[in-house]
């Protein structure tokens, strides 16, 4: 995940559930490049568990691929990664190799151009991690949106800087689960049909 809060990563992660448990990934010394913590990791998984088996992921700003990965351990069917770094998208796609998986796919773009296009499959589970500061949340939540990258129910995790509010929402998201250290700020949204809230005024 593309955080800019620490300079130097650690050297691995470790995948915390599913077939590859306990299988380490390496995460290169890129700057800005930090993996979302083991803790946050295992909580978040515990709240999108029920969700998992069977779901088409995308991991947008993917950087050391922990949460996609997670997920396809734990029998997410699909999975796409997007990393604008062309070493970091490569060594993903050695992870990958490493790991024997059919089900995913690495592609080195920048995250916010590639969703600034008609999608060619709606995905139940999306994770976005971009740099903070740079106010991308809003327009991530417009391109998902616009150009239909998500499935009806679709669940969305968020991480931004601790002190980011969203100024409005799609009237048809809600926040599902919040939490928050000093530095970082983790949401998780789910998407309903539009009808199921009919008074909401957002996106």
């Amino acid at each position: 995940m593309n955080n800019r809060l620490l300079s130097q990563p650690p050297g691995h992660v470790r995948i915390i559930g599913g077939r590859w448990r306990g299988r380490k990934l390496a995460v290169l010394a890129e700057q800005g490049l930090r993996p979302t913590s083991h803790r946050l990791r295992e909580t978040l998984f515990n709240w999108l568990a029920p969700m998992l088996p069977g779901a088409a992921v995308l991991d947008c700003f993917a950087g050391s691929g922990a949460l996609g990965i997670e997920a396809l351990s734990r029998d997410a069917s699909y999975l796409r990664l997007l990393e604008h770094n062309p070493l970091v998208a490569q060594q993903l796609g050695q992870v990958l190799q490493r790991l024997e998986s059919q089900a995913a796919t690495v592609l080195t773009v920048d995250s916010r151009d590639y969703l600034a296009q008609p999608a060619d499959r709606r995905f139940n589970i999306v994770f976005l991690d971009p740099p903070f500061y740079q106010a991308l949340p809003q327009a991530l939540f417009i391109q998902l949106e616009r150009y239909h990258w998500l499935a009806e129910e679709a669940w969305i995790y968020l991480e931004t800087e601790a002190d980011w509010l969203p100024a409005t929402l799609p009237n048809h998201w809600y926040l599902h689960r919040e939490t928050r250290s000093r530095q970082v700020a983790y949401r998780l949204y789910q998407r309903q049909p539009i009808t199921a809230h009919p008074c909401n005024k957002g996106i």
